[in-house]
């Protein structure tokens, strides 16, 4: 079994290691939130420009596996240079694996992700994040292996019929007319009920819970 994607670790942020050796934050996770309020300038998401690449494996970091997921539309609000609020939808269906090469194997991995398994997208085509709170990040306070965090962001990450609160750090450029918000964080793809038939099965134990996810968002007039 090759595959996995989606949620988070419970707690504060802390420092973990995901499979394939990828350092990355742990997002600490809660329930739902009510979503920030628009100030300012909202501004398009360039989905173009924007990229979300997943990564994990087995137990161990054993057959790793990188791949792609589009987002699809969205707004970013911006307020006196400031990120305050925003959200973005992520088609589903687009999951894609990119390293590897042999295509029977690439297909049967994205059609098992896009099965009932795990993203269930018949059933649910569309994933959803809405920022809930904007803030200062405080190297004080927290330690991120993100190079240049400037700030936490927590939204509500919505995956099937499941909707959680996720924080983690991120490094965001602001101005009036252009946003760009990078992070590189760790969710438990459990937490939104995706298991392998079922919480308790075997076979789904031998699959890491943790998933990398990598966000480069883009946002502009």
């Amino acid at each position: 079994m090759k595959q996995a994607l989606s949620a988070a670790i419970v707690g504060a942020i802390v420092l973990t290691s995901c499979g394939g050796g990828t350092n990355s934050d742990a997002a600490a996770t809660g329930e739902k939130q009510e979503a920030a309020a628009t100030t300012g300038a909202a501004l398009k998401i360039d989905t173009a420009a924007t990229r979300l690449e997943w990564h994990t494996a087995h137990k161990g970091g054993v057959d790793p596996h990188t791949g792609t997921l589009s987002v699809t539309s969205g707004t970013l609000s911006v307020d006196n240079g400031n990120l305050t609020a925003g959200s973005f939808e992520i088609s589903t269906a687009s999951i894609r694996d990119i390293d590897l090469t042999d295509t029977a194997k690439r297909a049967m991995l994205e059609g098992h992700l896009k099965s009932a398994d795990f993203f269930d997208v018949a059933k649910y085509p569309t994933a959803k994040f809405e920022i809930t709170k904007v803030e200062p990040y405080d190297s004080t306070r927290q330690k991120s292996l993100l190079a240049g965090a400037t700030h936490l962001i927590s939204g509500n990450l919505t995956l099937k019929d499941s909707t959680k609160n996720v924080t983690f750090p991120a490094k965001v450029t602001a101005t009036a007319d252009a946003v760009s918000a990078e992070a590189n964080f760790n969710i438990d793809r459990t937490i939104w009920g995706m298991n392998y038939k079922g919480p308790n099965n075997p076979q789904d134990w031998m699959i890491q819970k943790e998933v990398n996810l990598k966000l480069n968002l883009q946002a502009k007039k």
